[in-house]
């Protein structure tokens, strides 16, 4: 494997980082204005679907693609399951309009990066993504162990909260379908040959998940409180959530999983703490602590990416 396209990728995946706590912000205020995360989901994940509708079909390449998938799924060599990461990204959403009014981006990421991180290791360590089987190396294994210290040193202050730990759950879950969704996604990339149509079929499956929920959640709870916001800015989650998956879909089989999710990890650490720092909100208070763990997370990313990527395609 090219060292070079290695670290293209983790350049890369770094930036998309970056740019998804960005997109952890809007949602999140998109959900605190409709008083409903889960619409909120619904608004930047349809939004996102409704971009990838007119895109793919529009090239030959997309078109072609799209023709390979469906014969694809028809002989096998993809399975259904492995298009389903479109679930884990809309449960993902979900959680930034539930949870980042309360948590703030900071907290949010540290829980994402807990479920994210050992997931990682064990889905690489399964042969799930399209690099096939990777060992559990130290150098992996301290990259991820790392990853941990730095986003709990980071956000540290805010976990003797009760509340704030029971809302960290669903991030913390929402982490562990991160690294199965980057897996399975990238498997349909390679199967289809676009990673555009990849982030087609995760946009689609995730949006059908969210209208489900968003259909149980009025049955029980009624019509959200809030009304759609005039801020064009509110809407820019799902663009940003198209380049974001596409990007993965792309280079993962350049770095795997886990050093793909640590590398997008860092990315997210630097994006909230200066989102917190230059645009703070009521739940957001990042200090010195705050800015060390986030350098911290850099120095992880670096250790695991010192670990050779060996895979075994199967």
């Amino acid at each position: 494997m090219s060292a070079g396209r290695r670290a293209a990728g983790v350049a890369l995946a770094t930036a998309s980082g970056v740019a998804v706590a960005g997109q952890s912000r809007i949602n999140g205020e998109l959900g605190v204005r409709l008083d409903d995360g889960i619409a909120a989901a619904v608004v930047s994940f349809g939004l996102g679907l409704l971009v990838l509708l007119v895109l793919v079909p529009a090239t030959p390449a997309g078109r072609r693609s799209l023709a390979v998938l469906r014969v694809a799924l028809a002989d096998g060599s993809l399975r259904p399951w492995q298009c389903l990461g479109g679930v884990c990204g809309a449960f993902v959403v979900a959680a930034q309009g539930l949870t980042i009014g309360s948590l703030g981006v900071a907290v949010f990421t540290v829980a994402v990066v807990a479920g994210q991180s050992g997931s990682s290791l064990a889905i690489d360590r399964w042969g799930v993504g399209p690099t096939g089987r990777q060992p559990v190396t130290a150098a992996r294994l301290a990259g991820a162990a790392l990853t941990v210290l730095a986003v709990l040193l980071a956000v540290g202050d805010r976990l003797g909260d009760p509340r704030t730990l029971g809302l960290a759950l669903l991030p913390l879950l929402a982490g562990v379908g991160v690294a199965w969704q980057q897996a399975v996604n990238g498997r349909v990339r390679v199967a289809v040959g676009s990673a555009l149509t990849a982030t087609g079929v995760n946009f689609a499956v995730g949006t059908v998940a969210l209208l489900v929920a968003f259909a149980v959640d009025v049955a029980v709870r009624g019509r959200p409180g809030g009304a759609l916001p005039g801020e064009p800015w509110l809407y820019l989650g799902g663009p940003i959530g198209i380049v974001f998956i596409a990007i993965a879909a792309a280079i993962v089989r350049f770095t795997g999983v886990l050093l793909l999710g640590l590398a997008t990890i860092a990315g997210q650490v630097v994006g909230a703490v200066l989102l917190d720092v230059l645009l703070p909100t009521a739940a957001s208070h990042p200090g010195p602590a705050t800015l060390l763990g986030a350098v911290l997370t850099l120095v992880a990313v670096l250790v695991a990416a010192l670990a050779p990527v060996r895979g075994s395609a199967r």
